[in-house]
């Protein structure tokens, strides 16, 4: 099951108890959905959970049944028709069915809780949501493009800050920040899934610090070990030249243990020395002996 069906899945499972929240809802749902004018309400939709929840929706809105339900599986299709149930629906949100643009009727979502049913109701209509483990987006889509501009502005006034842009004949409202998804999963009743979508942020970012460390650690090891390498090669420069055995105690001391163990750390090399010194003296040494093998 996609993360997509299971969010509206959790949607679905909110009660239609209030009858102003249900006609909010299904106001979201009709400037959503796939038609919506003085002909016809056309609804379709592929969530078998929001098929279920239509006509029980629009029973408690309205007291409307639907003139056409769907027969089976796959895209399923729910359409009113009939004249007076039509001018019951427009009458109900105050729209005009000839008028040539849809418009938001805000005096009907005046509470916050119907702000969040309507919300709710475009999503379940015309929205859609990505895998938080693949990516963060989160959209509404509609043809009705004075609509989506005042959802927009209804959206910030409840503190979301969505973007928006026009795709193949749609205006588009859109999240692409994972705490922004959150905040509008919850709002409309999904705190399930918005908590998913923290969980597989904090998942994401737990693996980027442990690869930043491996791959920091990984360059730490290469540093290291090409430092040893040329050290030990220093060393043999000096031996062939027979500069080495002229050189002071501490120093032939270093390269005799360098080249007898050219994997060991500075710390691990440092303690091996009689008496164990620091780090930052070991590695002077050896700088020391690099500089010299260098000019032999």
């Amino acid at each position: 099951m996609s993360f997509g069906v299971e969010v509206k899945n959790e949607l679905c499972r909110t009660a239609v108890s209030r009858r102003c929240c249900a006609q909010a809802e299904a106001y979201g749902v009709l400037l959503y959905c796939n038609s919506f004018n003085e002909r016809q309400a056309r609804i379709v939709t592929e969530s078998e959970a929001f098929a279920r929840r239509l006509p029980v929706l629009f029973k408690k809105a309205f007291k409307l049944t639907f003139d056409c339900l769907p027969q089976g599986g796959g895209k399923q299709v729910f359409s009113i028709t009939e004249p007076g149930k039509l001018a019951i629906l427009h009458q109900s949100f105050g729209s005009d069915p000839g008028a040539l643009a849809l418009h938001v009727n805000f005096a009907v979502l005046e509470e916050r809780c119907c702000r969040a049913a309507f919300l709710r109701g475009a999503f379940l209509a015309g929205g859609s949501v990505t895998d938080p483990r693949k990516g963060y987006h989160l959209e509404l889509a509609t043809s009705h493009h004075s609509v989506s501009r005042e959802v927009l502005a209804l959206m910030r006034e409840l503190d979301q800050e969505p973007k928006s842009a026009q795709r193949k004949g749609n205006s588009v409202i859109y999240f692409k920040q994972s705490d922004k998804i959150e905040d509008f999963l919850t709002c409309t009743g999904a705190p399930l899934a918005a908590m998913e979508v923290m969980n597989a942020k904090l998942e994401r970012d737990l693996r980027g610090k442990v690869n930043r460390r491996v791959n920091c650690d990984a360059a730490n090891l290469d540093k290291a070990v090409e430092a040893a390498m040329a050290q030990v090669e220093a060393i043999r420069r000096l031996e062939k030249a027979g500069t080495l055995i002229t050189l002071p105690d501490k120093l032939r001391e270093v390269a005799a243990l360098r080249a007898a163990h050219p994997e060991d750390t500075l710390a691990q090399l440092a303690e091996r020395c009689s008496p164990p010194i620091t780090k930052s003296a070991l590695n002077h040494r050896l700088r020391k002996l690099v500089e010299l093998g260098r000019k032999s």
